[in-house]
């Protein structure tokens, strides 16, 4: 009896933590995007989806996770994350980020998108370099209507 409580308790806890909904690293120059296949290295473009069972995405740039929602069903995503053009290699929810589409600051799949933390960064960034600002809504209501 012993035994078999401790194997179910085993396999409990194998099974909380194997459905852990967190982000994986992404280790630039080694993982691959998920939708186009490149190779992941630009530390302020990369994106990451983690599905409500916690399987994720890695992807080389934002507009590649965008596009690739076409392919799935969004509802069954937990996690939208987008790295912060601002601090490379930072993970930021993408529902409160705020974009921008500037031609002066390139992305690796050519659609000049960018993710920041606040507002503020992003009219600093328009500021600085032209552009235009978006929140997530927006800016999906963009790439859709591409």
């Amino acid at each position: 009896m012993n035994k078999l409580i401790t194997t179910f308790s085993l396999l409990s806890i194998l099974l909380f933590i194997s459905c852990n909904i967190q982000p994986q690293k992404i280790e630039y120059g080694k993982d691959a995007c998920h939708f186009c296949r490149m190779n992941i290295v630009d530390m302020q473009h990369s994106a990451e989806l983690v599905s409500n069972k916690g399987k994720a995405y890695k992807f080389d740039a934002t507009e590649c996770l965008i596009n690739h929602l076409d392919e799935i069903d969004p509802k069954e995503m937990e996690l939208f994350l987008v790295a912060d053009y601002n601090n490379p290699g930072t993970l930021i929810d993408a529902n409160t980020a705020t974009f921008i589409i500037s031609e002066n600051i390139p992305s690796p799949m050519g659609e000049y998108l960018s993710a920041v933390s606040t507002k503020d960064e992003a009219l600093a960034l328009q500021k600085a370099k032209g552009g235009t600002v978006y929140n997530w809504e927006e800016l999906l209501i963009h790439f859709n209507n591409k």
